[in-house]
């Protein structure tokens, strides 16, 4: 952190930002970031400190940029879906699937039962990997360092079994319009009751190394409140959201992939500060081994891609028999396919709150317009409450209660 001299700043410009005290240098500005092993990504906050106590607190995201909504513009439909993996990048499969529900709204494309069932498995195995990113991260921000490797142990059992499905460990884009993009390896099964036999017994190490103890509840309870009311008011949604009190989870409100079909509870809190938003999302990466294990039970055989040509490539051992099945191949591939005029907005429940796309088509191969509702923009909005009358020690706790990827937010 290096102190900011008035001499560079625009004192118009901060004078509706920070208060009459820093405009006649009663209180100290600083540069928090965006190089700040604390900030969760490529973040700068602006801060006005009373001594030691927060004041003001101005997030200023764009140091990521990618341009990657216009540039899903400039590729077909199923080509920009590889792109989504660069958003969040800790829920890869969960951006491709939002992405992949709004193509098949468009298009009316069915997705077979058991592609469903694989897409929810992957999915909430994603959640509880970047849960376990948060929480190793969060644990070492409050001097946990222990925490930080327990986790990442048990995230590379996750990311072996997507490598296994995709060959890529992160950016897998295994989903595809109209279900996946093959089926699942003989070794799946086996791989994911393994890991959900084995991560009871882990989550419970956690909870013994930092719900009750003194110093990790001394740095999070009662830091970072923010009410019900509040919250909403903020538009937080997710374990930011439920923290608070509030038990809205797209999952069950408005259920997709077939989640009205499985039996778990949507963790809440209630005083709305750090120590609430970790209790929920602990519990719910135990909620997410609960609807693994029911997908897993029922997982039905079959296909796991629509059968509609219009929109799906023909299987690849088509291409080795059939000239007509090449030539379908190679002009969805290099023309696209065509979906209907119209526009619609798809949401999911992201590790860190409501993710949603809004896709609109002129008729044409290549998405019209394409716009992300992302949870990490939303809520950084709202650290300046979270923070306000803090001591900026409390802050990078504040700040991993949140839970933002910054690829999530500079789009």
């Amino acid at each position: 952190m290096s102190d900011i001299t008035f001499s560079e700043v625009n004192l118009d410009e901060l004078r509706h930002l920070v208060s009459e005290r820093a405009l006649k240098g009663e209180t100290v500005l600083l540069n928090m970031g965006p190089q700040h092993p604390s900030t969760h990504g490529v973040l700068r906050l602006l801060l006005e400190l009373d001594g030691e106590i927060v004041v003001t607190c101005i997030p200023d995201v764009g140091f990521l940029h990618t341009g990657i909504e216009k540039n899903m513009e400039a590729k077909t439909f199923e080509k920009a879906a590889v792109m989504t993996d660069r958003l969040d990048y800790l829920n890869t499969t969960g951006n491709v699937l939002a992405y992949c529900m709004a193509i098949e709204r468009l298009a009316e494309l069915d997705v077979p039962p058991r592609a469903q069932a694989i897409r929810v498995i992957l999915v909430e195995l994603q959640r509880i990997a970047s849960h376990l990113v948060w929480l190793g991260t969060h644990a070492l921000d409050l001097a946990a360092m222990s925490v930080f490797l327990y986790c990442f142990r048990e995230r590379e059992a996750i990311l072996d079994i997507l490598e296994m499905c995709s060959g890529q460990r992160m950016m897998t884009t295994f989903f595809r319009p109209g279900g996946l993009w093959r089926d699942v390896p003989a070794d799946f099964e086996i791989s994911v009751r393994r890991f959900i036999r084995t991560f009871p017994v882990r989550l419970d190490q956690y909870h013994a190394l930092l719900t009750k103890n003194p110093i990790f509840m001394d740095r999070t309870r009662n830091i970072g409140k923010i009410s019900a009311a509040d919250a909403i008011q903020w538009g937080l949604t997710g374990p930011s959201l439920r923290g608070s009190g509030p038990d809205y989870d797209i999952r069950k409100r408005q259920p997709y992939m077939g989640y009205e079909q499985y039996e778990f509870e949507v963790p809440t809190g209630t005083n709305g500060d750090v120590y609430d938003r970790y209790l929920v999302r602990m519990e719910e990466m135990r909620q997410s081994l609960r609807i693994v294990q029911q997908a897993l039970d029922k997982l039905p055989y079959g296909p796991v891609r629509s059968n509609n040509r219009k929109f799906v490539p023909p299987p690849r051992a088509e291409l080795g028999e059939s000239m007509e099945a090449v030539i379908h191949h190679f002009k969805l591939w290099t023309e696209g396919f065509i979906l209907p005029k119209g526009s619609v907005y798809s949401p999911i429940e992201s590790p860190r709150g409501e993710l949603g796309v809004y896709l609109e088509s002129d008729g044409g191969p290549k998405p019209h317009r394409v716009h992300w509702r992302t949870p990490s923009f939303i809520h950084l909005q709202a650290l300046p409450k979270l923070a306000k009358g803090h001591f900026v020690a409390d802050l990078v706790g504040i700040i991993g209660s949140v839970d933002i990827v910054l690829g999530d937010s500079d789009r």
